[in-house]
């Protein structure tokens, strides 16, 4: 079984970001929150507040949109978003693990029959995370819950902090853009 992470990995931008400006643009009340997000991520830069409180407060704007027909429409104009050589090389086990939130990723899991998808557990219509943020070893902790001692083939990622998923695989590979090169374990 091959593992991937999402942004930037498989989809070419950060989804969450990409959601947050679809919804600014569909519903300009959206920009309420943008004061209390600038502060809460200003305090998340200065270790103040944890990436979990920052993005609490960002998901903030989830008050003010329709989540499911936004999702909807945001999923029809962002899958084109995801990267040709994952399409090619896409198998039915394959795992997405991602620290974007649950409920924004499922539609287009679903969409692309991917049937293994792990990510952080944010509540769609408050945006409070109801666990851990999946990130870093968080990743394998939800691996190994899931699949036990199975076998990665092969892991994809954009980011060294995914580092604990890498090295629990056969072969890793740093995903830039579209070029895939071997990963490079510091």
């Amino acid at each position: 079984m091959n593992v991937y992470d999402f942004d930037k990995t498989i989809y070419y931008n950060d989804s969450t970001s990409d959601f947050y400006i679809f919804c600014l643009k569909r519903h300009p009340s959206v920009a309420k929150h943008f004061p209390q997000t600038m502060w809460a991520f200003v305090k998340y830069l200065l270790h103040i507040n944890t990436k979990t409180q920052f993005k609490e407060v960002m998901y903030t704007f989830l008050h003010e949109v329709d989540i499911d027909k936004d999702l909807e429409d945001f999923w029809n104009t962002h899958q084109n978003q995801i990267k040709p050589w994952y399409l090619e090389q896409k198998h039915d086990d394959d795992i997405i693990i991602s620290a974007s939130p649950e409920f924004l990723l499922q539609p287009i899991c679903d969409r692309l029959g991917i049937k293994y998808m792990m990510a952080s557990k944010v509540n769609p219509k408050t945006g409070r995370y109801t666990g851990i943020n999946c990130h870093g070893k968080e990743k394998v902790k939800r691996f190994r819950e899931k699949f036990g001692n199975a076998e990665i083939d092969e892991f994809y990622s954009d980011a060294y902090c995914d580092t604990p998923l890498a090295e629990i695989a056969k072969k890793s590979f740093m995903v830039k853009g579209d070029e895939l090169s071997p990963w490079r374990f510091k």
